[in-house]
């Protein structure tokens, strides 16, 4: 087996994700091209390691542990892209900017509240 085949297709699909992440405003679409990423670094071991011919197989067993690190990514990265758009409104990137809360002047009153706010020293 040729080493170029999978490396040429891995760098295609890093390459790939790696444009979606830094052109995507979708914070969804953001962690689908990390996880083309990682898939890509998965197909680079698993290449090299039947290339070295590895009798251990360590390529395999540390893509299997890629696999489940990317999968806890995900399930994360989705709750909280879940949880700001429930509270937001969107997933674009750029509105997420603003998340910082600032605070509000001394006598000013509360958005939620209603009440004014007390000067702390």
């Amino acid at each position: 087996m040729h080493l170029a085949y999978p490396a040429v297709l891995a760098v295609l699909l890093f390459c790939t994700g790696l444009y979606g992440v830094l052109a995507r405003r979708n914070a969804i679409l953001v962690l689908m091209s990390v996880e083309l990423m990682l898939n890509a670094v998965n197909l680079n071991l698993v290449a090299f390691d039947v290339w070295l011919r590895d009798t251990l197989h360590a390529g395999q067993a540390l893509t299997l542990f890629t696999i489940a690190i990317a999968a806890a990514e995900i399930g994360i990265g989705l709750a909280i892209v879940l949880m700001v758009y429930r509270s937001r409104g969107t997933a674009d990137i750029d509105k997420l900017r603003d998340n910082a809360e600032t605070a509000a002047p001394a006598g000013a009153p509360d958005e939620k509240t209603g009440k004014k706010a007390e000067a702390t020293a």
